[in-house]
């Protein structure tokens, strides 16, 4: 078989297993949602309700039906952008949720930015510089060891409460500027223990790096420090620090739960946890189904990053 056609079959293979990968994953998320506790014709009927009532009710939802039937009408609708129906506010998931995404992105993408430029920075100058090496280490200890909900309280009682740098609650107005200005706070609150754990493993990863033979050879024929570091550190340290990124931008959707609810912002954080407390299935389900997907595809991303920076990765990529 000719390389290019082994590699197309390669990367096909690829697409077929994260596809059979969010399958197996939504049908597990489903089937918990579905099985737990609680039945929402119930507590939509009311505490008075009859039972003949609540079984008009669960006929109407199609909870009736088996697991798999519900399960195979759920899925076939996301194939036709139908996410199904919120119990609670009688409408269409996807037009209930459609205008929290843009914020909960622009949170994360704003954090992300900072955790990069933050992690990144701070691994390569405490790896490179001796004095202040165990400065950063103390600092991003600590970074990794407070909650996400004790710096938010931490962030507002000073920056907002204190000094009123920056504002305490909301998402901000319609501009791109007043909507940063706003989610700064939360940005930085969601940005602080990853930051710290980039850090760490871009320090780690730096300093193996520039202890290696290929760079005190570098260094011995009086090649410029910024070459050095561009061409013979930073380029091989980029794929351990590739893969924590992949991790860092996964752990932020987790973690943005906690950051809306504290600095109220209504994104898809908050509306998974009122969906959750409510038992509004088809919101947690679409929620919990767009956090896989997230997931999966920056897991790939991040694949196709180190096959990009190593060359080694792409030859066993291609077998």
């Amino acid at each position: 078989m000719q390389p290019l056609a082994r590699a197309a079959l390669t990367w096909l293979l690829r697409l077929l297993g994260l596809a059979a990968t969010v399958l197996v994953a939504a049908f597990a998320m489903f089937a918990a949602l579905n099985l737990s506790p609680g039945d929402p014709a119930s507590r939509l009927a009311g505490p008075r309700a009859s039972e003949r009532t609540i079984a008009a009710i669960r006929r109407e939802l199609g909870l009736d039906q088996p697991l798999s039937t519900r399960f195979w009408d759920w899925l076939t609708g996301l194939f036709h952008g139908d996410l199904g129906t919120s119990l609670t506010y009688r409408q269409s998931v996807s037009s209930l949720l459609g205008p929290r995404v843009a914020d909960t992105l622009l949170l994360v993408g704003y954090a992300g930015v900072l955790i990069v430029v933050l992690g990144v920075g701070l691994g390569v100058w405490s790896a490179l510089s001796r004095r202040t090496g165990t400065v950063v280490t103390a600092l991003t200890g600590v970074g990794l060891a407070v909650p996400a909900f004790v710096a938010a309280s931490a962030l507002v009682a000073l920056l907002a409460v204190k000094v009123h740098w920056f504002p305490a609650l909301g998402a901000g107005g319609p501009s791109l500027a007043d909507r940063l200005y706003h989610l700064t706070l939360p940005a930085v609150t969601l940005a602080i223990a990853w930051a710290a754990y980039l850090a760490q493993i871009t320090r780690a990863a730096v300093r193996e790096e520039a202890g290696r033979e290929h760079v005190e050879t570098a260094r011995s024929r009086a090649l410029p420090a910024g070459r050095i570091l561009r061409r013979h550190i930073l380029r091989n340290a980029m794929i351990p620090i590739s893969t924590a990124v992949g991790l860092t931008v996964g752990g932020l959707i987790a973690a943005d739960v906690v950051v809306e609810q504290a600095f109220g912002l209504n994104g898809l954080g908050a509306a998974l946890v009122a969906a959750v407390a409510q038992k509004d299935t088809p919101v947690v389900q679409a929620v919990g189904l767009l956090m896989v997907v997230v997931f999966i595809v920056v897991n790939a991303a991040t694949d196709l990053l180190q096959a990009a920076l190593d060359p080694r990765i792409r030859a066993v990529s291609s077998r």
